[in-house]
Order: structure tokens, then sequence, then C-alpha cells
């Protein structure tokens, strides 16, 4: 495999708005032990296995986009953990040099069994997804999942020493919207950081999402009636917005897709476990490299060229709007990268 190695530090994928793109969010697989309700569909059909990206190509992308510049990598899914031998990829990226940090998102059904070996491979941050403290809801929301199997994955995590772990929460009205204190409340106690997610109008669900979407600016305005929350200028390198509660460890991120659009400091790329890089959560623009990484297994060259090329398509940012009667784009979260 060609070692390609950019002879200076300046970070080389810059889109056509000028945005630096330092950061990438990898699906290892499409596959979940859990089906949450504005995630994937009850019955999921899911991928053949010589449709996903082998491991080993996986820590291919990884190696080429650090090369590039990428100094984040977060690992997703599906569920990351439930794919076979998924440490070894944790262990091979985590000994990159130039990677800052390597992040997983997880619904930390797996932890209590890999938490010890993934801050050993290198995880820097975990973030778990947490919509309810309440184990019958909670089941409702992820259909499968055991609320306190995860709670024990997040135990296990604060226990293995992470230097950051976060609750990511999706509120829906009319179903756990009434939580968002009790969440938070949960990270104060914990001494982990939460973030409110928006709903994001993709895939097929069956629900309208007009119906269910709870803003981040009504869940901000109801938790300043109840703690004294600090503006905070810590950036995670994502889209969120932080507060600090005062006289805790705690910060509350909102990421908030519809009520204040990010994307105009967009630093990030999504590569689907099919190994397509769609450059806008929001939009279908995309770029395959697989084929490049079975045609060529040797030489780099024509991936790190369609990489390059792909960032005069990166769009300007999404175009979510929940009164449309379809989502803004048909495919499930599942499948893109959590």
């Amino acid at each position: 495999m060609t070692d390609f190695r950019p002879q200076n530090s300046t970070p080389q994928l810059i889109d056509q708005l000028g945005r630096t793109v330092d950061y990438i969010r990898l699906s290892i697989t499409d596959r979940c032990d859990f089906r949450c309700v504005y995630c994937m569909a009850e019955d999921m059909m899911f991928l053949p296995r010589d449709e996903v990206l082998s491991l080993e190509e996986c820590a291919r992308l990884v190696k080429v986009f650090v090369g590039l510049g990428v100094n984040k990598v977060r690992i997703t899914g599906g569920e990351p953990l439930v794919r076979k031998n998924a440490m070894w990829l944790f262990e091979e990226i985590g000994r990159l040099q130039g990677l800052k940090e390597l992040v997983l998102t997880t619904n930390g059904s797996q932890l209590v069994q890999q938490a010890v070996a993934l801050k050993n491979a290198g995880v820097n941050r975990i973030n778990i997804s947490i919509d309810s403290l309440k184990a019958e809801r909670f089941k409702k929301i992820t259909r499968t999942g055991d609320l306190n199997k995860v709670l024990a994955g997040l135990q296990a995590s604060i226990d293995a020493g992470f230097a950051g772990i976060k609750i990511n929460s999706v509120l829906m009205r009319g179903s756990n919207d009434d939580e968002a204190a009790d969440l938070v409340q949960f990270a104060i106690d914990k001494k982990i950081d939460i973030s409110f997610i928006e709903e994001m109008p993709l895939g097929e669900v069956d629900h309208a999402r007009v119906s269910t979407f709870v803003s981040n600016a009504d869940t901000l305005k109801l938790l300043h009636n109840q703690y004294s929350l600090l503006p905070s200028t810590h950036n995670s390198g994502g889209p969120a917005r932080y507060w600090q509660v005062a006289d805790t460890s705690t910060k509350i991120g909102f990421i908030s897709p519809h009520s204040h659009n990010f994307c105009e400091s967009c630093n990030r790329v999504r590569i689907t476990c099919k190994g397509e890089l769609f450059l806008c959560l929001g939009q279908d623009n995309k770029a395959d490299l697989m084929p490049l990484l079975r045609e060529y297994p040797n030489d780099d060259a024509p991936l790190i060229a369609a990489i390059l090329d792909s960032m005069r398509v990166k769009p300007k940012g999404h175009d979510f709007d929940l009164r449309r009667a379809r989502p803004a784009v048909v495919r499930f979260m599942s499948h893109t990268g959590g």
C-alpha cells in the first residue's frame, strides 16, 4: 500500500467554500441490536457481507484521510461494536500518527464487555445514545433495547477512565420530551456531558416528524428555568453548541439542524459501511470509494484523487424541512452512520 504522507502539516481537504474538512465519521456496519424509531425500520433488510467494507478497507481509508489532514475520526454504525473483530480496527486506527481524536458513538449495549479494551486501543471519547431513563419507555423507543444493560455499559466506561463521555438524546414530542431535565440531572450526577439532537428527516419512518419534533430552542428555554446555564466556548469538533451547568462539570450540547443551521462551519464528511463518501448528511452528493479500494488494492493514488475531487461538490448545507410530505433524504440514519 502506498504510504501517502503530505510534505507539510497543512490540511489538504478544502471544499469549494473554503471550509477545511478535518473530521470523518466512518460507519463500519449497518447492523444494530436496537431498532430505534428515528433511525431504523422495525424490519430492516441488512446489506450482504460482500457489499460492506472489510475492516482492512476501513483501516486503509482512515489512514488515507489522516494523511490528508483529518485529525478526528468517529466510528459509528448501526452499532459498531456488534461488528465481529471491530476491536482490531480500533487498535489499527488508534496508533496512527497525526490522529488527535478517536471517538465512538454507540448504543452502549456492548460496553460492559468492551469498555476497557476500547480505552486501551486509543479511543478518547465515547458518546452513548440514551433517550429515556424509564425502562419501559426506553424499550419502546429502541424496540429491543435493555436500559439496565446500557446503564451498566455507561458505568463501565466511566470506570475505564475515558477522557470524555457524553449522552446523546433525541427528544420526541409525546414520547420522551418530558425527560429533558431528568436526563440533564442524570448527566450531572454521573459527572458526564449530554447533547440534545433534534430529530432529522431521514429515511422512511412510521410517524410524522412535524408532530414529534422538539426544538432545541424550547429545550434550552426549559432548562434555563431549572439550571444556571453559562454560555460555553467548548468545541468538540462537531456541530454542537454548548452550555456549562454552573457549579458542575457537566456541559449541555445542542445539535440543531432545524432551529440553528450549523452548515457555515461544517468540517466533516461521512463514509458509509458501503464505502460511500457523503459530503453532507442531508444531501445525496457522494463519491463511491469501494470500487477504488478494490480495483487498486496496492495504490492509494486513485483513492486520494477521488477524495480531493469530492471537495468540489461538498454542498453549502442541508435542506431539512419538516413540512415536506417525504423526508429530505430517503436514507436511514443507520445507513449513513449515526
